[in-house]
């Protein structure tokens, strides 16, 4: 008898049988609908994310870390505690995107929608791998960034903040 554990046909994927294989091929998104109901979440608290580093961001943008005001204007109270509040603000969107970001790593994906949601997720948190030319950042960064890309386009979603990626083939 032949073991199908090393089969390597396009109907079985090597270490499962030909049944486990169709059951596979007929996943549907109802399979995935924890991780989509993550994505949702996660996608909102981004949003969100964006949104209070944007507003962070306006006031301390700086390489010295020191914003135009604190350049101009002496230290204030008031300035010193609104910084404190974005900065309170920004950990507990952080706080609340944990677990959805846990969840997202520890659900299988049993959809291509499900491993697209993956990948949006692993591009987020290795995002720096973005910030240069695929040839300019090193090896493991760039098989990571490849594989990632190959996912998105595979299962025709952007990555985030596309408009940031600078796409060059290896």
């Amino acid at each position: 008898m032949r073991d199908n554990r090393f089969s390597n046909s396009a109907s079985a994927p090597v270490g499962s049988s030909r049944a486990n294989a169709a059951a596979k091929t007929s996943a549907t998104e109802d399979d995935d609908a924890r991780l989509l109901s993550l994505e949702v979440q996660f996608n909102g608290l981004l949003t969100e994310l964006t949104a209070a580093l944007g507003a962070s961001n306006e006031s301390v943008s700086y390489p010295d870390r020191q914003t135009l005001a604190q350049n101009i204007l002496p230290a204030s109270v008031d300035a010193e505690s609104n910084c404190e509040a974005k900065t309170k603000q920004i950990e507990a969107i952080l706080a609340r995107l944990y677990p959805i970001e846990l969840g997202i790593m520890q659900t299988p994906a049993c959809t291509m929608a499900g491993l697209g949601v993956k990948a949006r997720h692993a591009a987020y948190v290795m995002s720096e791998h973005w910030e240069a030319p695929a040839d300019q950042i090193d090896w493991e960064a760039q098989v990571a960034r490849l594989l990632i890309e190959a996912i998105c386009r595979l299962v025709n979603i952007q990555l985030p903040n596309c408009a940031a990626v600078v796409d060059v083939q290896p």
